[in-house]
């Protein structure tokens, strides 16, 4: 009996919850009413409105980006990146009340396309696109393991692979008026010519330089069918002026008694126009970039902007500019004045160190730089305004090239690195 009372006598709320006998109304109404309040009060509910309220100030400022911003084209449906990119857009704002320590990161673009099978590192890069339309864009590239690689970028594919450095690495490749005529050179210390008419790909003649370091010949159209080479010679400073195809020797340019500015370590032939006199412009080993008449054999102006060896160059004739690198991390910009003086303009610090290329879009507008951290990065040429780094290879990229497309929606960079890879890219093509 006691049992049973005692289980008539037991009341229950609405939430479930057993109160003892003898409380009243008024304490079920105080349980329910106190478990309905509990949201109001929980610590963790209000941290989440004060959470959710921060997000929605967060989206109300955050600046907008696209990859329309960055010059990239719209992904492919279905496609996945896989790498980032790391690119200055919006500087941090602030805002009353709220602090931003770094801008909205930009979604990161992928390469367009890359090419794997060269089975060796890949230190040379060359376009050829620029011929009448049912004409094959072409991108030739130089390897550690002698080879020259001719790439449909059509199909993506090697159309054809060269081998005539007894497989030795190639560290420069041009082509002469056409994609039919090319000239390579290797580490077997010859520069070779090619045919590759009509599917030949044979040597048509080469040129015993006797230099036994790294520095890439430099080739300068004169005339029609007259070509000046420049190239390191056999003595330690000194750089021998050619011209091809007869292969006549034009000048040997060699430093004043005394100068010690150890080797050339990378060459640009350039003119001002059809006609005048071609210039070199030489960086060397002791950080030096010197700048020489070839036709009088003439040093007209020397600027030490490095304190370690120049690895590359690149010379805009239009602005009477150049940009260098090392293995420093500056990049030095410097300018030629009327009266044929070097001076340095503007020096820019990297993140990290080394430079092994550096290249001006052929339309001025942007340059790009091959790190030995693995990265590309682009800046805008007029100001050197930081634009973008590609982060893809997994090592050192040696090499980097613009295409000479025509049209400038088609224009395309591409980055040859250790890693065995050439990362292909589209960005900023319509700037």
């Amino acid at each position: 009996m006691n049992g049973c009372c005692a289980g008539r006598s037991e009341r229950r709320c609405s939430a479930g919850a057993a109160l003892p006998a003898g409380a009243g109304a008024g304490a079920a109404a105080g349980a329910a009413g106190s478990r309905e309040r509990e949201p109001l009060t929980s610590p963790d509910r209000s941290r989440a409105r004060s959470r959710r309220h921060r997000q929605r100030v967060r989206a109300a400022r955050r600046p907008v980006t696209s990859r329309a911003r960055l010059g990239v084209p719209p992904r492919p449906p279905g496609s996945r990146g896989d790498r980032r990119i790391i690119a200055t857009t919006h500087p941090p704002r602030r805002a009353e009340g709220f602090s931003f320590t770094a801008p909205m990161a930009l979604p990161p673009p992928d390469p367009q396309f890359v090419l794997r099978g060269t089975s060796a590192p890949v230190h040379t890069l060359h376009f050829s696109c620029g011929g009448p339309e049912p004409d094959i864009p072409l991108l030739f590239s130089g390897s550690e393991n002698g080879f020259i690689h001719v790439w449909n970028l059509k199909t993506h594919r090697v159309d054809t692979a060269l081998d005539g450095h007894g497989r030795k690495s190639v560290y420069c490749v041009e082509t002469m008026g056409g994609k039919d005529r090319l000239l390579s050179q290797g580490r077997d210390q010859r520069i070779c010519l090619w045919d590759l008419a009509e599917g030949r790909t044979s040597v048509t003649d080469s040129v015993f330089t006797e230099h036994v370091g790294f520095c890439r010949c430099s080739l300068l159209k004169v005339a029609q069918g007259r070509w000046l080479i420049a190239m390191a010679a056999r003595s330690l400073e000194e750089v021998q002026i050619l011209e091809l195809p007869s292969k006549t020797s034009v000048c040997t340019l060699k430093p004043e008694v005394g100068a010690k500015l150890g080797m050339p370590m990378c060459l640009k032939l350039w003119q001002l126009s059809c006609g005048s006199q071609p210039v070199l412009l030489a960086g060397y080993e002791d950080g030096s970039i010197v700048l020489w008449n070839v036709p009088m054999g003439k040093a007209l102006s020397r600027l030490i902007c490095h304190q370690e060896p120049v690895m590359s160059l690149d010379f805009d004739s239009e602005k009477a500019k150049g940009i260098s690198g090392s293995s420093e991390k500056v990049l030095s910009i410097w300018s030629l004045n009327e009266q044929q003086n070097l001076q340095v303009y503007k020096t820019h610090e990297l993140v990290n160190a080394g430079i092994s290329d550096i290249t001006i879009r052929p339309d001025k507008k942007i340059l790009a730089t091959a790190g030995w951290d693995h990265r590309i990065r682009i800046f805008g040429w007029k100001k050197l305004k930081p634009l973008a780094v590609l982060d893809y290879h997994t090592a050192t990229v040696h090499c980097v090239s613009f295409s000479d497309h025509s049209n400038p929606r088609d224009r395309l960079l591409a980055a040859g690195s250790k890693d065995q890879r050439i990362s292909v890219w589209s960005i900023y093509a319509q700037t």
